[in-house]
């Protein structure tokens, strides 16, 4: 598809659902990945899975909401595998709950990872992307951001201010030649969904009927968003920057 060999990325979240499967495509286009997450046992399996399959991953436990752990992180995977050059803000969180229902303590932790961990993971690899003059940021966001999602109200917040947080940080480093994208998945079948569905009536009564109302007649899996995200982390992409991909088939068009 698009060569990365030699090249070092860091993907949040990337034990498991949509993370994974960026981390497994990533790894096959010669990348050198390493998988941060905040469990750190599931993270040390799928980079086992990755060695397995011929491709080259680490485990780092990091946790997005705290900056000093991402900074940690950061430092061991660049002793192992030298400086970020690539960076998928993929860790994400969330339950489908109308707003009244909510309360400020949920609030703070769609928050705290959804949009805060953006902010820490950027600040910890954006000084030595400038350094290199060069470097890929792809946060993924969600068409949530982009349209609107009943019961997500907070989580749709949190992702439009990565869409805009990315769209500012993509004019700021430009000069560096570091693009800034964003990745928004529509309705994805992953363990976060399977949760949400299986904990709350009202998710399952809205992701049970996706299949029937997306144009593609299917939820989409986590290797749809990661081709995007492999294309974003190519040079082939290098004249992209700033902009927002929605990979939802069709639910969403623009």
């Amino acid at each position: 598809m698009f060569a990365l060999k030699g090249k070092t990325a860091l993907v949040t979240g990337g034990a498991q659902g949509i993370g994974k499967g960026i981390s497994s495509i990533l790894a096959a286009q010669g990348a050198q990945v390493a998988i941060g997450d905040i469990d750190l046992r599931i993270a040390e399996t799928t980079a086992a899975e990755i060695y397995a399959a011929g491709g080259k991953a680490m485990a780092a436990r990091c946790d997005v909401t705290d900056l000093e752990s991402v900074q940690a992180a950061v430092a061991v995977i660049k002793e192992r595998f030298g400086a970020i050059g690539i960076l998928v803000n993929n860790a994400g969180w969330d339950r489908m709950v109308p707003f009244v229902k909510t309360t400020p303590d949920f609030w703070d932790k769609v928050i705290d990872i959804n949009y805060k961990g953006v902010l820490n993971c950027v600040y910890a690899v954006i000084q030595d992307m400038i350094a290199a003059n060069g470097g890929r940021i792809i946060n993924i966001g969600s068409d949530a951001a982009r349209v609107g999602s009943m019961g997500e109200a907070v989580y749709a917040g949190a992702k439009g201010a990565v869409i805009s947080f990315s769209k500012s940080l993509a004019r700021e480093t430009a000069r560096n030649r570091i693009t800034v994208n964003v990745v928004c998945p529509g309705p994805t079948g992953t363990p976060m969904t399977e949760q949400m569905q299986a904990e709350s009536d009202f998710a399952k009564k809205i992701l049970s009927k996706m299949d029937k109302v997306i144009p593609l007649n299917r939820m989409g899996t986590p290797e749809d968003i990661a081709s995007a995200v492999v294309f974003l982390a190519s040079d082939e992409a290098g004249f992209i920057t700033g902009q927002t991909l929605s990979v939802s088939g069709g639910l969403t068009m623009s």
